[in-house]
């Protein structure tokens, strides 16, 4: 297991590199001079070259890119054109907004997908089943600005329960932080429900019910039990496409997070800031998902058994391949 967290901190790094090398490459071929947004319009065409010339935008695209990653490397993250400040300072500013708003929904999708996941499956073709389904269903299709807009005209603007926008009390984050969590509830619920029906029909809870355990029994403490296994891969998922996805959400409740902060360096081709908040949200996945599979190997044995008796081999199976064995039955317990 040591060794497969430490390839996979060390296979982080190409992947890093091959997004700071698209992302540069995009910023190239974008159009847009963030030197004329800079200057303004009451500037010569000379002085904005000049401009363009002191912020490197004349330079080919290799020179560019080699020029970045040499600062990178020696920690300097760049400068924002707007602000004037280093961008990584201002990034760590926002950063713990967003976090807030990821923790919170993922928690109240866990909290509510699970047990919505449960009682559909135990109540499998009857009516509480199909309307569990249509409700995780529906939330999952909704695009999310307009399930939002319709939460914040309904709950703020028509009921005035809740404020439309703003976090300056904590009756700010319930609305945003719901809203984000409606498609990660839906998508866990239907997963959890998939799964249980799934283990429900193994020979290990048939065993289980022939010796006469009681049916709660059986669920809670034998077929929940494995069930809750896959969801780990999930919720990982969900969470790192969460922490990267939350921009809608904080632009229509005015949160000061990442996701604010990315779209306002895009429309004044700030590029620095694109560069680091790209980067930094593409480490915080890749180490959430690395977290997941670590995650999902000591809650299942017949991942730890498969490392103990290849070595070397199960490290290089890796955790996905795997996954897809166990699902298939091809790994003996």
């Amino acid at each position: 297991m040591f060794r497969y967290i430490v390839k996979r901190l060390l296979l982080i790094i190409p992947t890093l590199l091959a997004i700071t090398f698209v992302v540069q490459l995009f910023i190239v071929i974008t159009p847009g001079d963030p030197a004329r947004m800079l200057a303004g319009t009451q500037v010569s065409e000379e002085e904005v070259e000049q401009l363009r010339i002191e912020m490197g935008l004349r330079d080919p695209f290799l020179v560019r890119y080699g020029n970045y990653m040499k600062k990178l490397f020696h920690g300097d993250f760049g400068t924002s054109y707007k602000t004037k400040n280093p961008v990584l300072e201002d990034l760590l500013s926002r950063f713990p907004y967003t976090l807030m708003l990821v923790v919170i929904s993922m928690s109240i999708a866990i909290l509510i997908g699970i047990p919505l996941g449960i009682y559909a499956a135990i109540n499998q073709y009857t009516w509480k089943d199909s309307a569990a389904n249509f409700a995780a269903l529906f939330c999952v299709s909704m695009l999310p600005f307009w399930h939002t807009l319709m939460l914040v005209q309904l709950v703020a603007v028509k009921l005035r329960l809740l404020p439309p926008s703003g976090i300056e009390s904590w009756t700010g984050w319930i609305l945003p932080c719901v809203t984000n969590a409606l498609a990660y509830t839906a998508s866990i619920a239907r997963q959890m429900r998939s799964n249980l029906l799934e283990v429900i029909r193994q020979d290990f809870v048939t065993t289980a019910r022939a010796k006469g355990l009681h049916e709660r029994k059986v669920l809670y403490k034998h077929a929940l039990k494995n069930a809750l296994i896959p969801i780990i891969m999930t919720i990982g998922s969900i969470t790192g496409f969460a922490m990267g996805g939350s921009m809608i959400t904080e632009i229509i409740f005015g949160i000061p997070g990442i996701g604010n902060y990315t779209l306002t360096a895009l429309l004044a081709r700030d590029y620095p800031v694109i560069q680091t908040n790209v980067l930094f949200i593409s480490t915080l996945f890749c180490i959430i998902l690395m977290l997941t599979d670590v995650a999902f190997a000591i809650v299942d044995p017949r991942i730890r058994a498969q490392y103990a008796r290849s070595g070397r081999s199960g490290i290089k199976l890796g955790l996905p391949k795997l996954f897809k064995q166990l699902r298939k039955g091809d790994v003996q317990s």
